[in-house]
């Protein structure tokens, strides 16, 4: 449990960030940021510009100009197969990054990883659960949402 203590700080960052990522999401409106200065991730410029992505940003282009307009849009969206929507880039995302997941192993890295390789770790993953649950919200709504992420830390506390 050496290294455990040294994540508190990425912790508190979390927390911060939180906190301020539920305000611009309550009454409070952020200050308009010029698109020059808004940073993505490492893979998300190719992700946007991938031929998969075309339709959505016709959707997002055209809708920014006349939302009433998207119609041809929205319907080449919706003859998309599933495996080419949007939705099953991230699900299925989740399920390969998962499927062999074994918090015994995490465990067992968490000890021996250098106090830097841990930083980054936590850095890659620190928006990841509120990614989720906004990806839960949006697709199968609040309700479905909240009961997941509830039953989803109940879970993990309980398998101390």
């Amino acid at each position: 449990m050496r290294l455990y203590a040294e994540t508190a700080e990425c912790e508190q960052r979390a927390d911060i960030l939180a906190a301020n990522y539920t305000d611009l999401h309550g009454t409070q409106k952020p200050d308009p940021t010029p698109i020059n200065r808004i940073k993505s991730e490492d893979g998300a410029n190719d992700l946007i510009r991938s031929e998969a992505m075309r339709p959505y940003l016709k959707l997002m282009m055209k809708g920014m100009v006349d939302e009433a307009a998207v119609e041809p849009e929205l319907a080449e969206i919706a003859k998309l197969p599933l495996e080419q929507r949007y939705v099953w880039r991230i699900a299925s995302a989740l399920k390969w990054g998962f499927a062999d997941f074994d918090d015994v192993n995490v465990a067992v890295d968490r000890e021996t990883l250098t106090q830097e390789d841990l930083r980054k770790v936590a850095e890659l993953i620190r928006y990841r659960p509120a990614q989720i649950a906004l990806f839960l919200k949006a697709l199968l709504g609040d309700e479905y949402m909240e009961a997941v992420m509830t039953n989803a830390i109940k879970s993990a506390k309980a398998n101390d």
